[in-house]
């Protein structure tokens, strides 16, 4: 089958890695990833969590930054129009706005609360990344067609170089996650697996680490 995007020229040269990169990490929390909560117990999602931990490992090794987010709200007030109404219970001081402990665990550098679906819709995210000189973001979390889409797409439009681990981001359905990787990869980020994250990064620090 032919791929009429293709035709037209969309996908038709990868970005590669830049500079400097930098890892964020969109909304791995409790409410998304367990099973007792309503937006949670999705397989895709908790795998994604498992194979995340090691690209921050990596990233903390290295003293790259690593800026984690959560979705939440200090009222219900605070919350937009969402059309998923349990996002509405994601409120400020519950465990559904507590970090995935595995996460937690890796101990990202900054933390953020976020009350839109991009990590960096009124949020520093982008900010701390500049400071850093970080130039290339590599964007992990959940979930895929949502916020994960929504950051890669903000990422992008702020001037960042975007990698996407798939195996780092996770969805409630398959068909969505594949097709979303498609779209962005098409347009916005290059597509790759959380090993490759990994050989970025050590390449990184062993350039930086000879001076």
């Amino acid at each position: 089958m032919s791929d009429i995007y293709a035709q037209r020229g969309y996908g038709s040269r990868p970005l590669g890695f830049g500079r400097k990169p930098g890892v964020v990490v969109v909304d791995f929390q409790r409410g998304f990833i367990e099973a007792g909560f309503p937006m949670g117990g999705a397989p895709m999602v908790d795998a994604a969590v498992a194979a995340t931990v090691p690209v921050i490992q990596a990233a903390k090794r290295a003293g790259l930054p690593v800026v984690a987010c959560v979705n939440g709200y200090n009222s219900r007030r605070a919350a937009p129009h969402w059309k998923a109404a349990p996002v509405l219970d994601l409120l400020q001081g519950t465990p559904s706005v507590e970090l995935d402990p595995r996460i937690a665990a890796a101990e990202p550098d900054v933390l953020l609360m976020k009350s839109a679906p991009s990590i960096f819709f009124a949020t520093p995210a982008a900010a701390i990344l500049t400071k850093e000189g970080v130039d290339t973001v590599i964007v992990t979390g959940c979930i895929t067609s949502g916020c994960v889409r929504a950051s890669i797409i903000d990422a992008f439009s702020l001037g960042f170089r975007v990698m996407v681990p798939r195996d780092c981001v996770g969805d409630h359905d398959q068909a969505a996650h594949e097709q979303n990787l498609k779209d962005v990869e098409r347009r916005y980020a290059d597509i790759i697996d959380n090993r490759a994250a990994i050989e970025a990064i050590e390449a990184w620090q062993a350039k930086n680490d000879r001076g």
